[in-house]
């Protein structure tokens, strides 16, 4: 019975691992500095990197999850609408674990799945 009960854990900690998205999540970020923290998506989102400017110069930064829909557009905002740009950014998503991280950043969620599989794989061989 304890056999039986460990292989599904093996398989369901197989399953658990793909479940939620992971991303980064900034609020805002100026130039090249943006705090970030990890935040899980919701079913129908995706991680995304927000790049645009302020004010036509202030280089801005944008990090977190956004429903597909709103995916890969350019968004801007008037003040008072319809006159001036008081920003703009470009949203790109992508959809693996932490995948919005800063370019040159080493992405985790392939070691992180490997290290899943053969942690069940080891316990499914122990076991039976």
């Amino acid at each position: 019975m304890n056999k039986i009960l460990l292989g599904v854990f093996a398989v369901a900690l197989c399953f658990a691992a793909g479940q939620a998205l992971q991303c980064y999540e900034c609020k805002v970020g100026f130039w090249n500095l943006c705090i970030t923290s990890k935040i899980t998506c919701n079913t129908g989102e995706r991680c995304f990197s927000g790049l645009g400017k302020a004010a036509k110069f202030v280089n801005i930064i944008k990090k977190g999850c956004l429903e597909v829909a709103s995916c890969n557009k350019t968004e801007q905002l008037n003040f008072p609408s319809n006159s001036t740009i008081l920003y703009e950014m470009t949203k790109t998503c992508c959809s693996t674990d932490l995948c919005n991280s800063a370019p040159g950043h080493f992405h985790v969620s392939a070691l992180s799945m490997a290290f899943t599989t053969v942690s069940s794989l080891f316990v499914v061989k122990f076991v039976f």
